[in-house]
């Protein structure tokens, strides 16, 4: 068998744990299956995975680094597949990242949602809308942002008025990650309990922004749990690669 052939047979199965374990988590909570979209964080894999699972059915990818999206994104721009960035996001690499990004999970200040409008505006396709999600950082405090990117809670709602007003940009939800440090720490489920808590309040104004993207390898039955609507797998699927922890 073949290096490329084993790596297939490898994901294959790596996705089929992971299509069980969201699976279970469903039935545990009571929701369909198809509430939940699995979006694989392809951060530090190569093309040639991403081409991989997207033959075995993936359809929506991640990455966090633009330096490493943005070559990834161009060998693979004739895949069936809708990317995701994930990652803390410069403004001066707004414009990279727009080229291959449909939605970003990370706005997190007004300077980035300007950023991202003015972008749009002056890119090939000004007539396009980028998804937009406003990060909820779970360990800062009032006003401030947290240790991993995002905002407080107290902060989400001027984010989001600010990107459901501006040209190009469309309010899609929230994005969280389980913080290391608060009163969140170690509670993955608290932590998306109260996320889903924040989502609730912001689709009173914003009845269209429903996406909820919670939970990774190490916690998504929490996150599914707590009504997830989208959950970020990287290694549960691609595996630790060495020297990386």
């Amino acid at each position: 068998m073949t290096e490329t052939a084993d790596r297939k047979t490898e994901l294959a199965r790596n996705l089929a744990r992971v299509e069980a374990r969201i699976a279970a988590a469903c039935e545990a909570a009571g929701r369909d299956r198809d509430e939940v979209t699995l979006i694989v964080v392809t951060k530090t894999y190569p093309a040639s995975d991403v081409m991989i699972i997207s033959e075995l059915g993936v359809r929506h990818v991640a990455e966090n680094r633009d330096q490493d999206a943005a070559p990834k994104a161009a060998a693979c721009a004739d895949l069936p597949l809708t990317w995701h960035f994930v990652g803390q996001l410069q403004t001066n690499k707004v414009r990279s990242v727009l080229r291959y990004a449909d939605v970003v999970h990370s706005v997190d200040r007004l300077r980035l949602v300007d950023s991202l409008s003015a972008a749009v505006l002056k890119s090939d396709r000004p007539d396009r809308e980028l998804g937009c999600l406003v990060q909820v950082a779970l360990d800062a405090e009032a006003g401030a942002q947290g240790s991993r990117g995002g905002i407080a809670p107290d902060a989400v709602e001027g984010i989001a008025e600010a990107i459901a007003s501006a040209p190009a940009l469309r309010l899609d939800g929230l994005m969280t990650v389980a913080p290391l440090a608060g009163p969140y720490a170690g509670r993955p489920r608290a932590a998306f309990d109260r996320l889903a808590e924040i989502a609730s309040l912001l689709r009173e104004a914003h009845p269209a922004a429903n996406m909820v993207s919670a939970g990774m390898s190490s916690d998504l039955e929490d996150a599914v749990a707590a009504g997830a609507t989208h959950v970020r797998v990287g290694s549960a699927v691609l595996g630790v690669r060495a020297g990386l922890g």
